[in-house]
This record gives C-alpha cells, structure tokens and sequence, in this order.
C-alpha cells in the first residue's frame, strides 16, 4: 500500500504563489496515477491536477496556465506549483495516488487559504 503526506500549505494573498509537495511512501515508478484534488467548505471534492507515468497531465479548466503538476521520481514526490491564486483556489488540497489493480490512496490534505 501507498502512505501519501502532503505539505506546503498556508496563508496567501491573492496573486501570489505556493508550492505543494506530496511524499509518498514507496517510489512513485509503481504508482500509475497521482493527482491533485481540492475541498472547499460545503463543496464536493473537485478535480484540480493529475499526472502519470507517461508523463502526461490534465488540470482543470479554472487552473489551467496557472498551476502546475509535476513528479520527481528519485524523491517519491508529486508537486503542484499554484501561481496567480485567487480567492476561490481556497480548499483543503488532496493527494491521490492509483496503482491500476492494486488501490486508491489519500493523503490528509493540507489547507491552503488565499485572502482577497
């Protein structure tokens, strides 16, 4: 199985930028798909990033240009360098992590809160 910790979370002002990390485990080489995900109070969980193994990654149209999803396979860590935050970017940030067959992992989440 897979232990996901995300970090990097906190307090920012509109317009600026932070990083988020995602520490996994085991080496990230067996995990087929990690993603990006973020909860808002009173909202459903929401798609925000993804990437896989290949290399290819998707966001959501809201983030697109903005945020970017990336993997460092030597550091078993996913990152998502948020740039140009706005208010409604506010939400705890979830790291997932599928290996096809095998599970579907989350992390604790970390906040992330953006002030206009």
């Amino acid at each position: 199985q897979v232990q996901l910790v995300e970090s990097g979370g906190g307090l920012v002002q509109a317009g600026g930028s932070l990083r988020l990390s995602c520490s996994a485990s085991r080496n990230i080489f067996s995990i087929n798909y990690m993603g990006w995900y973020r909860q808002a109070p009173g909202n459903e969980r929401e798609f925000v990033a993804s990437i896989i193994t290949s290399g290819s990654t998707n966001y959501r149209d809201s983030v697109k240009g903005r945020f970017t999803i990336s993997r460092d396979n030597a550091k078993n860590t996913v990152y998502l360098q948020m740039n140009s935050l706005k208010p409604e970017d506010t939400a705890v940030y979830y790291c997932n992590a599928v290996q096809f067959g095998q599970g579907n992992y989350w992390g604790q989440g970390t906040q992330v809160t953006v002030s206009s």
